[in-house]
């Protein structure tokens, strides 16, 4: 058969109550599709399966190697680890969605090694794999991850599964992040975000309202910085300390944000800016637990640093993006439309953009006053003088 000769669907998918994980997933749940989700131990990834189980209008069957509790008519608990005897209970149950937690506690008779070995891994997810593609019921895997934070066992369990989505967070925080690391059916930059409350996760629909924190009184070395996380626009916070280096080489330090990328903006900034950040410790830290890799927020980092450096504080209702260059050049970034009626939407007076993201855009659409600069030293003339 020649490629023009294929015929092409729609898939039809299975929407869920979490909005949150349908927008990871690309839509909802993918017939006959393998899931796995990886996070820390108690990052709340059963919790978030289950709570998924419980909310879905179709028959669940969810296998844990330890005993879950949960209230629910249409979700089958099963406390097994061999996968002989679950596929059994599959035959009989005839289940619309499966759930595993997690991979690594099961075990099949036809490899002889222990449960989680590498071996047993890869023979586990083949089997519901093969079992996913010949039922055309989705199944959800969850796996624990190193220390180092990638997914234990074999990497080649990440290539068999169809959709890898990454579970993270501070434990000590109360909000969670699921992001797609890979999805055959959809975009692999979309996040997902959580809190969690007393009972249980509840999904955010608003995050851009929880990144940016509440503080009653203007300081120096915070700005906001209007991101893109796939088709989601985020506004965040980053707040920067510059202090002189008191234990001879100064500390360059960043939390949620490429510390290359840190160091730079710094040289940027030294050499086209004349800030003398040489002889300064830096730290820098994106609010909220996210990690940070889209360059058009910084503009927002370069501000926050001199902002600090300057100890000048610059109004809470301004936010920024754009790229900036070796050059000290202002760039423009892609879908500006969406990041400037983000911030309109959530009460900001003014954004400073790249004059090269000009072309094209109708600056009247948006009820927030924009500012377009070149380069670094015109937007410090604009916000300091």
């Amino acid at each position: 058969m020649v490629l023009t000769d294929i015929s092409y669907t729609e898939e039809q998918r299975v929407f869920t109550h979490d909005k949150e994980l349908n927008r990871v997933l690309g839509g909802g749940i993918v017939p006959g599709s393998l899931v796995l989700i990886g996070g820390e131990p108690g990052i709340g990834k059963s919790t978030l399966m289950l709570q998924i189980a419980t909310s879905l209008p179709l028959r669940v069957l969810y296998v844990s190697g330890e005993a879950v509790t949960v209230a629910a008519a249409s979700v089958f608990i099963l406390t097994e680890t061999n996968t002989q005897n679950i596929f059994r209970q599959i035959d009989e149950l005839e289940p619309e969605v499966v759930v595993i937690d997690s991979i690594q506690t099961l075990q099949s008779t036809h490899i002889e090694s222990g449960a989680g070995s590498v071996s047993q891994v890869r023979e586990c997810a083949t089997e519901f794999m093969k079992y996913a593609k010949e039922s055309g019921v989705p199944v959800f895997m969850i796996g624990h991850i190193t220390k180092e934070g990638t997914l234990a066992g074999p990497k080649v369990l990440e290539h068999m599964v169809d959709t890898v989505l990454q579970f993270e967070g501070d434990r000590h925080l109360a909000y969670r992040i699921l992001r797609t690391t890979k999805n055959r059916f959809g975009s692999t930059s979309e996040l997902g975000i959580y809190e969690m409350v007393g009972n249980g996760l509840r999904e955010v629909s608003n995050p851009s309202e929880i990144l940016i924190s509440q503080r009653d009184e203007e300081l120096s070395g915070i700005t906001i910085g209007a991101m893109l996380e796939g088709n989601r626009p985020l506004l965040i916070e980053i707040q920067s300390l510059v202090s002189p280096a008191t234990y001879g080489t100064p500390q360059r330090s960043s939390t949620g944000y490429d510390t290359k990328r840190l160091q730079m903006l710094l040289a940027v900034l030294e050499k086209r800016g004349g800030f003398k950040l040489g002889t300064q410790d830096v730290f820098l830290n994106i609010a909220g637990g996210l990690k940070v890799e889209d360059p058009g927020i910084d503009l927002a980092v370069c501000a926050s640093l001199v902002s600090s450096y300057e100890d000048m504080t610059i109004s809470p209702k301004t936010c920024f993006v754009a790229e900036v260059g070796l050059g000290g050049e202002v760039r423009a970034v892609n879908r500006i439309e969406n990041r400037i009626a983000e911030a309109a939407k959530l009460g900001f007076k003014e954004i400073y953009i790249s004059k090269y993201n000009l072309k094209g855009l109708n600056v009247d659409n948006f009820d927030i006053h924009i500012h377009a600069v070149s380069r670094l030293d015109e937007l410090f003339g604009r916000l300091f003088g």
